[in-house]
């Protein structure tokens, strides 16, 4: 379970953080109304996914980097609940993959949590 944790906290999150920069559209579309600069989020969000990533890879800056992803995956966390809100937005997309969103959020930061902060950080 641990090496699935690891690819998910660092080469799958690089892809997706990629994907912000490679498909914003699609990101723009779910950050919620009302929230400022949705552009500016959507590369934040992206990038800081790469970085959090990125720093899983390595054991000095791995729990750093669990923290920093924790974060992140929380701080988009409205995302999925707007999407689960107004499914009718979202037409491409069946309305139970908006629901699985949700959870599958939580998996992902045990995944993280998993990856990076399981350990004793004495033993690094």
């Amino acid at each position: 379970m641990k090496t699935v944790a690891r690819l998910f906290a660092g080469p799958v999150l690089v892809a997706a953080g990629v994907n912000h920069f490679v498909n914003p559209g699609f990101y723009l579309q779910i950050v919620p109304a009302g929230l400022p600069a949705p552009e500016a989020l959507v590369y934040l969000s992206g990038a800081a996914e790469i970085g959090g990533a990125l720093g899983t890879m390595h054991p000095r800056t791995r729990r750093a980097a669990g923290w920093f992803l924790i974060a992140t995956l929380v701080a988009v966390y409205p995302a999925n609940i707007y999407m689960a809100l107004y499914p009718e937005r979202f037409a491409d997309l069946p309305p139970a993959a908006l629901l699985a969103r949700l959870p599958l959020q939580f998996l992902f930061i045990y995944w993280v949590w998993l990856a990076t902060l399981k350990e004793d950080p004495r033993a690094l």
